[in-house]
């Protein structure tokens, strides 16, 4: 435990000096090829974890503590504090690791982290009145987020937050070109793996499991994607003729188009390497779409010059809709990115639109759950363009997806562009 509290802690640190957490997480696998599953298992947890729980160690060691301890030791405190609260069983064991752990890199702080930990436990009635004062550490999020959200959805941002810091649900979808729902359900049940349908055709497991462990995924039957990602390709439209996923990678929407429809199909990535993931998911699916390089806001660089019918905009955005899945997120945006990420997304639904034929449509998607990437971005979008018209699907000319035990946060909007 004191090794894998000593290694997550590492990673807490270099997120809160700005880094990503996945890019930290696979350079940390790499130096360390030797790792067992329980090791990186271990370390995986207490990382994301501790990073779920925002701000919930902060009000403590700020009253327990003079001033913050250098790097990486003061993550450590963090990495301690929330296995203190997840896992209370073994309150004295965990903090004489958490101080072994400080003993391999910082010997002089051993008393300092030992102070600190047994003053939590013997203050615990204080540390929850603390911890329930605060705002940021109630709802384990930043407080322009808090914000945000309680202004844009009175009755419904506290489960929202609530369901940002939840495990994410795993979600698979079917390809419907090699089998069905009921065969997968079927392939499960054999294997002692519970799993249900939702309403768009999503397959929603009760708990996690290894892809290496689901019957059909080597076979291409099914791929890992969030149940409200899957409504993408279903309000798209799809039909025969030519069809733009720009921003594509993974690929997972492209290969839900192409799974649902005969479609000449390109899928557009900035990202070199992001693009090859696609053009292997395709292979594994057995699916036929071009893959090209390029920058959605430059058209000219790429673009063929033949309209297209249909247009992907599944944009750039804060991402916030999908923080439980990447929680460093909340550590790393900041309320000044979002007007940032606002002018990005409006560039591109610019160029995109240019290469849409008149008829056409095209939806616009993001994993956000801010306003101004979503609802105010559309309403300034068709105020720049007279021949934009807003397209209902499921009975309604937007969908503000929050996060749910189900799925993850999205917003989508379709528009059809006038002949």
């Amino acid at each position: 435990m004191a090794y894998s509290l000593l290694r997550s802690a590492e990673l807490v640190s270099a997120v809160g000096g700005g880094a990503n957490l996945t890019d930290a997480w696979e350079e940390l696998l790499r130096a360390h090829p030797e790792w067992s599953d329980a090791t990186r298992g271990a370390v995986r947890d207490l990382t994301w974890g501790t990073l779920r729980d925002y701000g919930r160690a902060d009000p403590v060691l700020r009253r327990l503590m003079q001033k913050p301890l250098v790097e990486p030791w003061q993550a450590l405190l963090k990495v301690a504090l929330h296995r203190m609260e997840t896992r209370p069983e073994n309150l004295h064991t965990l903090v004489d690791q958490a101080v072994e752990a400080a003993a391999h890199g910082a010997p002089g702080l051993k008393g300092v982290i030992n102070g600190v930990l047994r003053n939590v436990i013997r203050q615990a009635d204080q540390v929850e009145r603390w911890r329930g004062a605060d705002e940021v550490a109630r709802h384990r999020h930043p407080d322009w987020w808090i914000a945000r959200l309680r202004a844009a959805w009175p009755a419904e941002w506290e489960a929202a937050l609530a369901a940002g810091n939840l495990h994410p649900p795993m979600a698979l979808r079917v390809n419907r070109r090699r089998a069905t729902p009921a065969q997968v359900l079927d392939a499960f049940t054999e294997q002692g793996i519970a799993a249900r349908e939702l309403d768009n055709g999503a397959l929603l497991l009760e708990r996690p499991c290894p892809v290496d462990r689901l019957p059909g995924f080597a076979e291409g039957w099914i791929s890992v994607q969030d149940a409200g990602a899957q409504w993408a390709a279903q309000w798209l439209g799809v039909q025969a003729g030519r069809v733009l996923d720009a921003c594509a990678a993974p690929g997972g929407k492209a290969a839900h188009i192409l799974e649902l429809a005969d479609v000449q199909l390109t899928a557009l990535e900035l990202d070199p390497r992001r693009a090859r993931r696609i053009a292997e998911n395709f292979a594994r699916l057995g699916l036929a779409g071009e893959v090209k390089v390029g920058d959605a806001r430059r058209p000219a660089e790429w673009w063929d010059g033949r309209p297209y019918d249909r247009i992907l905009a599944d944009v750039p955005c804060s991402a916030s809709g999908v923080a439980r899945r990447h929680p460093d997120i909340k550590w790393l945006r900041r309320r000044e990115d979002i007007p940032r990420f606002a002018a990005q997304q409006a560039e591109i639904l610019d160029a995109l639109w240019h290469i849409l034929r008149p008829g056409g449509t095209m939806l616009y998607v993001t994993c956000s759950v801010f306003d101004e990437e979503n609802r105010g971005q559309i309403a300034r979008f068709c105020a720049r363009h007279a021949d934009a018209r807003r397209v209902a699907t499921g009975g309604r000319l937007e969908h503000q997806l929050l996060p749910t035990a189900e799925h993850d946060g999205f917003y989508y909007a379709l528009l059809s562009k006038l002949a």
